[in-house]
């Protein structure tokens, strides 16, 4: 497991981005399998598949079971979280025809909501 990187420094330039890697494996996919219900079907299951993991991963790095113990670090969980934002981005294509732009239009809804509540919460946006 890949050990998520402490630098602050960003990410070099020629890192691909999430939405460059979600069509690429969009694209792969779709010339494999089936353009159908059980194909979309399938890449939504894949989302919680990847959930399981980070789930198990949280386990792992609480030691929750304690016949097994501390099994795994917050970095694997981390890890783990960012399958589940590749599986979900990679599903959403399946969804609309403009991803990127759905999940912008998405997470700005979200911003405003969480602006609105704490106007409400607080008497200001924070």
């Amino acid at each position: 497991m890949p050990e998520v990187p402490t630098d602050p420094t960003p990410v070099r330039s020629s890192a691909i981005s999430l939405w460059q890697h979600a069509r690429r494996v969009n694209a792969w996919l779709d010339s494999r399998n089936p353009d159908d219900a059980q194909e979309t079907a399938l890449r939504l299951l894949k989302i919680g598949e990847e959930a399981g993991e980070a789930f198990q991963a949280y386990i792992g790095a609480s030691g929750q079971n304690p016949r097994k113990g501390v099994t795994h670090t917050p970095s694997d969980v981390a890890v783990e979280l960012c399958d589940v934002i590749v599986a979900a981005a990679v599903a959403l294509h399946r969804f609309t025809e403009d991803p990127e732009d759905t999940f912008d239009w998405a997470l700005l809804a979200a911003h405003d909501r969480l602006g609105e509540q704490l106007k409400r919460q607080f008497g200001t946006s924070r």
